[in-house]
């Protein structure tokens, strides 16, 4: 049994990590968050020791770590622009670090963490837990043994409604989150490159507070891909029905459909890596790389 620490206990994603060291049979020793809401450990880990407190949250880890109770793997959910002061702490106290994505905001802090990370003995892993999914796997598996010279052509569209408090959390704060193509794009760009592989061109027509558009060219595919926050962006279909979310993916005119099967890709993704068979920063590079230039606007 591996001893977790989690640093982001009142996020939307961090009952998925629970959920994960919970089902993988491993125990959460201690976690942080600055907000106190984070009654869902009770449904998982309720003897988990909570900190309020970073100061106090290390100092904590650290008599564990002397006293012949060291954490093994910091899980990583906290807001985009701390994951890399987040991602050096868990190395310096000697941990594994299983990080949430964006892994980073700009590609020269991965690559200080690739050098620093030879520096400690933990290893630093990325959720990618769309390269897991099923539907996916198909899908890549079908291109890789489709034409040679086939280029697709690809259309993604993504609208998740937020409300007026998101402009006003970290999230609306371009500084911060990355702006909406890396806050809620990332897994679909490190998707769409790892099924088609790496950018040629990369043309930016817009990015804003609530919506961004551009046209991918990758190596297999012509992507072009339009993202929103704003609820006026939905189709009429989906707002008459009350839906808050629309996502489409067509594949050479034909709608792609991987909805369902997201329940246990966190858990898979522990899997991985507890067998050192995770993501690492290699894996990622690319889809910070291709935001980066995205929210910079440098087409290239």
């Amino acid at each position: 049994m591996k001893n977790f620490a989690l640093i982001g206990a009142a996020g939307y994603v961090a009952p998925r990590h629970m959920k994960a060291i919970k089902e993988t049979g491993n125990n959460l020793v201690a976690a942080f968050d600055p907000f106190d809401s984070v009654g869902i450990i009770d449904n998982y880990f309720p003897e988990a020791d909570f900190f309020t407190e970073f100061e106090r949250f290390d100092r904590h880890l650290e008599k564990l770590r002397r006293s012949g109770t060291p954490i093994d793997y910091v899980s990583i959910c906290s807001p985009n622009y701390l994951h890399d002061a987040h991602i050096r702490f868990g190395l310096r106290i000697g941990a594994n670090v299983i990080c949430e994505k964006p892994l980073v905001l700009n590609p020269w802090n991965a690559e200080a963490l690739q050098v620093l990370e030879t520096e400690y003995p933990g290893t630093i892993y990325n959720i990618l837990q769309l390269r897991l999914h099923p539907s996916v796997i198909a899908l890549k598996n079908k291109i890789e043994t489709g034409p040679v010279d086939k280029v697709y052509d690809v259309n993604l569209q993504y609208c998740t409604s937020r409300g007026k408090w998101y402009q006003y959390s970290w999230k609306g704060d371009l500084q911060k989150s990355g702006g909406i193509a890396t806050n809620i794009g990332i897994h679909f760009f490190d998707m769409l490159l790892w099924i088609f592989g790496g950018v040629k061109e990369n043309r930016v027509e817009e990015h804003g507070k609530t919506k961004a558009a551009g046209f991918l060219k990758l190596e297999k595919a012509n992507v072009t891909w339009q993202l929103s926050v704003d609820s006026k962006n939905l189709p009429e279909s989906v707002k008459t029905t009350g839906g808050r979310t629309f996502r489409a993916l067509e594949i050479e005119g034909e709608a792609f459909e991987f909805s369902g099967g997201f329940d246990d890709l966190h858990t898979r993704s522990y899997q991985g890596i507890l067998s050192e068979n995770g993501f690492k920063i290699k894996d990622t590079l690319k889809a910070i790389e291709t935001v980066y230039h995205i929210r910079n606007h440098k087409n290239a």
